[in-house]
């Protein structure tokens, strides 16, 4: 997914590309407009506004040809404003989100990925010193093993969101991106399918990901996060291996805090060993005490002061470089263990 921003995804199921004449009119004005709050922006005309992209592409090297076949017809898609306006880790408690990502179905499923890809997992083990069931994990979140990796057409999806007002100068860079995706050869723009918010493939990977951190692990020539799990398990453990994974850790754990902890020591920003943890009073949640390994930890309440605990290590810090959501960094590391049977 996005280093340093990520905004949600919804998965959807072969919508259609859709054409002009579906998203004109009232229902694409109403879901372009700023929601309640934001500034207005005034903008020049979808066409003119995307020759100006073109232009900007054409500056960077992006050939025409692609140009053509990827901007040709181009509408904005109003679904995909609507949906940017009701993000999941928004309108979700942590409860809900985690109920419908740790499911007795997923974790299953989850096992038996394990059990049927060893042997690459291995190979991607041995490459970037990441434990497989947190690829598989990753994958089990972001598209349900591979199944569910958005029907939206990725390039219209991000020229929808970059003509937007709200966050435009982003999604206009992860559309050049894109672009430069499709010139490279790496997949087709019918293939380029994902999120609404331009999340592509088995990864959910936003394009600047996939420049960086997508690799080619079957050799192929391609950097195939559609269809090549080589690709899709070496690419989530190249992104996490750069973004500080420690092989010999684990996430974090589900801790039980002791009555009156100061409020302050509460959050990422408060880094402590297990052993000052375990002092302050802090248990596993079954009341056991604290592992004996030394680790730095903080402790995160990500469902509020009702919720669970959790103390969590560097890698949960690598797993939030992929999506900078507390809801999505847990759901990842409880799934990692659930399919181990850690």
């Amino acid at each position: 997914m996005i280093a340093g921003k990520r905004f949600g995804k919804l998965w959807t199921r072969g919508l259609p590309m859709l054409r002009r004449r579906d998203v004109l009119g009232v229902a694409l004005a109403a879901a372009l407009a700023p929601a309640a709050g934001e500034a207005r922006a005034a903008r020049m005309p979808f066409a003119d506004w995307l020759e100006g992209v073109r232009r900007e592409a054409r500056g960077r090297g992006i050939g025409a040809a692609t140009l053509e076949t990827a901007l040709a017809g181009l509408s904005p898609i109003a679904r995909v404003v609507a949906l940017d306006r009701s993000q999941p880790e928004v309108t979700q408690t942590f409860a809900e989100y985690l109920a419908r990502r740790i499911t007795p179905a997923l974790i299953a499923e989850g096992r038996q990925a394990l059990a049927a890809n060893r042997a690459l997992l291995g190979r991607v083990r041995a490459a970037y010193g990441v434990q497989p069931r947190f690829v598989v994990a990753l994958w089990g979140v972001e598209t349900r093993y591979g199944r569910y990796t958005g029907g939206f057409p990725v390039i219209a999806a991000l020229a929808t969101l970059a003509y937007d007002a709200r966050r435009s100068d982003y999604f206009r860079r992860e559309l050049l991106d894109a672009l430069a995706i499709l010139d490279q050869g790496h997949v087709t723009v019918q293939r380029m399918t994902g999120s609404w918010a331009g999340a592509m493939g088995q990864n959910q990977f936003m394009p600047s990901s996939f420049l960086r951190f997508a690799v080619d692990f079957d050799g192929d020539g391609r950097r195939d996060i559609w269809d090549s799990k080589a690709d899709v398990f070496a690419s989530a453990a190249n992104y996490l291996a750069r973004s500080g994974w420690r092989g010999d850790q684990t996430w974090g754990r589900e801790v039980r805090l002791p009555p009156g902890l100061d409020p302050t020591l509460v959050g990422l920003e408060t880094v402590r060993r297990l052993s000052q943890w375990q002092r302050l009073g802090v248990r596993r949640a079954d009341g056991a005490d604290l592992p004996r390994r030394d680790l730095p930890g903080s402790v995160i309440l990500p469902g509020g002061d009702d919720g669970p605990a959790f103390i969590v290590y560097d890698n949960y810090r690598a797993i939030l470089t992929w999506n900078r959501s507390n809801y999505f960094a847990v759901s990842v590391g409880q799934l990692a263990d659930a399919v181990s049977g850690a």
